[in-house]
């Protein structure tokens, strides 16, 4: 009979060891699955977050693109000289006015390179200082007591000898808000 106790109590501490064996496993499985779970709706939050921030800053970066477009419009000599030009005016004062304006509308629109690409931002930059240096060089090359309309003329010259400054920049931007 104590070989039967024995036994059976072996057999006992097995069973125990297994359940207990198969028991950690379950549990270890079940940990997993809910800390997967977990994981898993962690990243939905973030998914969703970043659809509701896509949501809110898309149309805000949109703006900045098209108000750097109205800028580099705004800049081109035709649209330059046209709302700058006021009669009376004399050579260097049309080219300060319109150095100013370039100037002016620059440090207004200074917020929207938050919203747009580095190097969206670069050429936008790049085509204000190449319009400042082109009506600088053009007043340089109009004597001073020219009319102002030579100037103008001046400007248009240097322009048409390559490419306008702000027609490449202008077409950057274009094409990042079609991709956009």
């Amino acid at each position: 009979m104590n070989l039967f106790l024995i036994a059976l109590l072996i057999a006992l501490v097995a069973v125990l060891a297994t359940l207990a064996l198969a028991g950690y496993i379950f549990y270890r499985i079940i940990k997993r699955y809910f800390d997967n779970q977990q994981k898993m709706a962690m990243l939905q939050m973030r998914v969703d977050e970043h659809r509701e921030a896509v949501k809110l800053v898309t149309p805000i970066r949109l703006q900045a693109y098209e108000r750097m477009v109205l800028y580099l419009e705004r800049i081109s000599p035709e649209s330059l000289v046209l709302r700058c030009y006021q009669p009376g005016m004399d050579t260097r004062l049309l080219q300060g006015v319109m150095t100013k304006t370039i100037r002016d509308e620059w440090e207004h629109n200074l917020s929207q390179q938050v919203y747009l690409s580095s190097e969206a931002w670069n050429r936008i930059r790049n085509a204000k200082d190449e319009m400042i240096g082109i009506i600088n060089s053009a007043a340089i090359s109009t004597p001073a007591d020219a009319d102002p309309t030579r100037l103008a003329s001046n400007i248009f010259a240097s322009v048409t000898e390559g490419e306008l400054p702000t027609a490449s920049a202008l077409e950057f931007v274009k094409q990042e808000m079609r991709d956009l």
